[in-house]
């Protein structure tokens, strides 16, 4: 049987955070493999803990106890820069909001992340021309954000995240702003992505449509992982 390693390890980690009456536990004991390219659901109500778990597998944030590796690298001991590059290499995010720079076309929106890679101006076009040639919007590269579609707006969000070529895509509630006919298209385009790509997509979402389309669904509930279905055997 050939093994298929974990590209994140979650292991014992705990997540607490200042409140006015003292600590607020929000994980507890989250203990989590997710292999390289699986498509995960990440889902639960309000308050289940799952956008904490996304922010410190995305490095953004970090545990109060446990570990977590990226790839093989434990991050506990990291220095932020360190933390901070290893993120910039490995991992692209998405977010419901797009967050695209309005006085930008499309293909310079793309080309923003390489900026801090130090890549000359030709390339950073050449990369962001073929990032969105991935998600099918190659004839869309000059138009700013508002005079694309909402699902057109997260087409760009989605290359721009590709475009640093991560192993990694952390994509919090994508659907959320999108009617259900773009959302079916995002969705499409994902698990796309996710076979002719190999990248591993991990998805935050309250839409049990967009979850039942993933082959594998991680149900949070109070800082603990309730259910997980579909995991890849090793």
């Amino acid at each position: 049987m050939k093994i298929i390693m974990a590209l994140i390890s979650v292991k014992s980690v705990d997540k607490s955070y200042a409140g006015r009456s003292g600590l607020i536990s929000v994980l507890t004991e989250v203990n989590l493999d997710i292999l390289h390219g699986e498509l995960c659901a990440l889902m639960g109500a309000s308050g289940s803990g799952k956008t904490t778990l996304m922010n410190l597998v995305g490095l953004l944030d970090r545990p109060c106890h446990g570990e977590i590796h990226l790839g093989g690298v434990p991050t506990a001991n990291l220095r932020d820069d360190a933390l901070a590059a290893l993120r910039n290499r490995q991992i692209g995010f998405v977010f419901q909001a797009f967050h695209l720079l309005p006085r930008l076309s499309a293909l310079d929106n793309v080309a923003l992340p390489l900026l801090y890679r130090g890549l000359g101006k030709r390339l950073r076009r050449a990369r962001a021309a073929e990032a969105l040639h991935k998600v099918g919007l190659a004839d869309r590269a000059s138009h700013r954000p508002d005079e694309l579609s909402g699902g057109q707006r997260q087409r760009v969000a989605i290359a721009r995240a590709l475009v640093g070529e991560p192993t990694l895509l952390l994509a919090d509630e994508p659907t959320g702003n999108l009617d259900s006919r773009a959302a079916d298209d995002i969705m499409d385009l994902f698990l796309t992505l996710n076979r002719d790509l190999g990248v591993t997509i991990l998805i935050v979402t309250h839409d049990p449509t967009v979850a039942a389309r993933c082959p594998r669904r991680i149900v949070m509930r109070d800082g603990r992982v309730l259910d997980d279905t579909g995991v890849l055997p090793t």
